[in-house]
């Protein structure tokens, strides 16, 4: 399996429920889609150094993932979900 590491920005504008409910939508997407969620990382919210979809602050959340697949279905989702400001996918070294 090949082990890979998530780090997405959710918009600080949401409370709190709304913010799980973000969270826990993607990680079923993940999931889903055949991926193993080995650990979750919430940083909370944290200011911007600039201004990225005219916000300054959003909640950071890491994931540290296991698959067989590849993530294409969870790059596209979280392009389109407008309560996710960025997201990077990169190969887990450890």
């Amino acid at each position: 399996m090949k082990k890979y590491e998530i780090m997405y920005i959710v918009s600080a504008k949401l409370d709190e429920a709304a913010y799980k409910e973000e969270v826990a939508k993607l990680q079923g997407i993940l999931e889903t889609n055949g991926a193993k969620v080995n650990k979750t990382d919430e940083w909370g919210v944290k200011d911007f150094a600039y201004p990225i979809k005219k916000q300054t602050k959003g909640y950071y959340v890491v994931l540290k993932i296991s698959t067989e697949g590849n993530l294409d279905e969870f790059n596209r989702l979280a392009k389109l979900d407008n309560n996710v400001i960025r997201h990077l996918v990169t190969v887990d070294q450890d």
